[in-house]
């Protein structure tokens, strides 16, 4: 009997043992992916790497086919971004604020398009103290710190522009220049690689007023159009980026000057290239934002790892007008 008890006895304990096992054993391990992961992923159960992109702001197309190409980047990396920027180009402390936010959560890295080139400095060199690299894109700072800048040579683009110009109103005359701002390093560049071109390569050419618009095109218009009545012998303006541009193609429309000022360009989207391929504007710079957007993303990834990266990444640029804007090398840089 004490025999056959002790036996019931283990058998029941072998039970309650094997039920308990079954208990805690209800929630299978996840599969292994069969997927090889993408260059410059986390390894399997790491976090992805975190990298916030501080963009000049949101209210041109520009931004938005350069948020495109962050977004394509960070699936063909295996890293997480957040794109965002101030609503307005003229806000350098919201973007400041940005630039804060951003530190505070402790990123792998920063991507950053300046508004001011200066006034992010203070923030670049906490970021150096905590280990985070920067990346700018677009626009530089005034600032060792960033390990690289995807960016145009807006210098060379400018003066491109300033060429075209020249030749659009046969080497002599008056021209204006209407520019986002002096603050960020793509203002002074295009301002200036305008400049500098048409003072060393076209002398017979007066650039007689320069204004800064803040990049709103409203506001672009005003000042394009009182340079128009201030200067009745100008033959062209140069609007230095995509709300600039449109600025002065709208002065020039509602003063009824089509085919007298020549308009010139920079950026795309839908308003310059429907005033191209009518002839409205004589023609404009494009810039390859979506290729910004993701060499931003892979240099950021590559920096995370240690790798040495070049000081800048030219992004490159083309001239476009009615004779090419359809063309299929340049029809990929153009945005809607």
């Amino acid at each position: 009997m004490v025999t056959k008890k002790l036996v019931s006895s283990l058998s029941g304990l072998l039970v309650a043992g094997l039920l308990i096992t079954g208990c805690g054993a209800t929630q299978p391990a996840a599969p292994a992916s069969t997927a090889a992961p993408a260059a410059g992923a986390a390894s399997s159960g790491e976090a992805k790497p975190y990298i916030p992109i501080i963009s000049k702001g949101f209210q041109h197309q520009f931004w938005q086919a350069v948020k495109s190409g962050a977004e394509q980047a960070s699936r063909d990396f295996n890293v997480d971004i957040t794109f965002e920027g101030p609503e307005s180009e003229a806000q350098v402390d919201k973007q400041m604020e940005m630039l804060q936010t951003a530190l505070n959560k402790k990123p792998a890295a920063i991507c950053l398009a300046a508004l001011d080139s200066k006034a992010m400095v203070p923030l670049l060199e906490k970021a150096k103290a905590e280990n985070i690299p920067v990346i700018g894109f677009d626009s530089g700072v005034d600032s060792d710190i960033p390990v690289t800048t995807a960016a145009t040579d807006n210098i060379a683009a400018a003066g491109e522009a300033a060429d075209r110009m020249a030749t659009l109103i046969g080497g002599s005359g008056e021209v204006g220049v209407i520019v986002h701002d002096q603050t960020s390093r793509t203002g002074i560049d295009r301002r200036d690689g305008f400049v500098q071109r048409m003072e060393a390569q076209h002398p017979n050419i007066k650039i007689v007023d320069i204004q800064y618009g803040g990049g709103d095109h409203l506001k672009s218009t005003d000042l394009a159009k009182a340079m128009i009545q201030a200067h009745p012998n100008l033959k062209g303006i140069f609007g230095a980026n995509e709300g600039s541009a449109i600025g002065v193609l709208n002065a020039v429309k509602e003063l009824n000057r089509e085919g007298q000022v020549m308009v010139v360009g920079y950026d795309s989207g839908k308003q310059q290239i429907d005033a191209v391929t009518s002839g409205v504007m004589a023609g404009a710079i494009t810039q390859n934002p979506v290729g910004i957007g993701y060499k931003c993303v892979e240099a950021a990834v590559k920096a995370i790892k240690g790798e040495t990266l070049p000081k800048t990444i030219d992004t490159g640029f083309f001239w476009y007008d009615k004779s090419n804007v359809n063309d299929e090398k340049i029809k990929p840089l153009l945005y809607n």
